[in-house]
């Protein structure tokens, strides 16, 4: 008659049984040995998951992120180099008959890099650099006009002149 060999869980009562062959009690206790389920264990010491983190969400996950005071405003003007538009001339603009024709009304462009064309840029703003190194290839930088400030310049007029009367 063959005898039955009961399992493992059942063989091991007593004392000093807990670890049931997995070395360390810690080892075999769910999810505990790698840090936890899911995302847990993902923290400033989460050594063990920060390839899994970064492969999710990218390096965006570390550090800071939202809420500053109230003051603060972040800056998202858009800027821009001559030297990046010279290297995208095809990307930014179009070639025209007097040179090449380049509308980015929403940047500010900055005067680092060379210019080896004549560029014709229509801009939001522009650093001083900028279109000396423009103007001296024989192009220009077109720059917009603020309303607002126009508009409160001439409302300023009007109240001053009216005091007066």
């Amino acid at each position: 008659m063959k005898t039955k060999k009961r399992t493992k869980s059942s063989r091991m009562h007593g004392k000093s049984m807990g670890t049931h062959g997995w070395g360390a009690r810690k080892k075999h206790k769910k999810s505990g040995h790698r840090g936890g389920k899911g995302m847990s264990g993902s923290g400033k010491r989460g050594d063990q998951k920060k390839t899994l983190v970064i492969k999710l969400y990218g390096n965006k996950y570390f550090g800071k992120q939202g809420i500053t005071s109230r003051g603060t405003k972040r800056d998202i003007r858009k800027r821009i180099n001559l030297g990046d538009i010279e290297k995208n001339l095809e990307k930014y603009g179009k070639q025209e008959k007097d040179g090449w024709g380049i509308n980015l009304s929403d940047y500010k462009i900055l005067g680092n890099g060379e210019v080896k064309n004549k560029l014709i840029i229509k801009a939001k703003q522009a650093s001083k650099s900028a279109i000396q190194k423009v103007k001296k290839m024989g192009g220009e930088i077109i720059l917009q006009k603020r309303k607002e400030i126009t508009q409160n310049l001439k409302n300023s007029v009007d109240k001053k002149v009216d005091n007066k009367k």
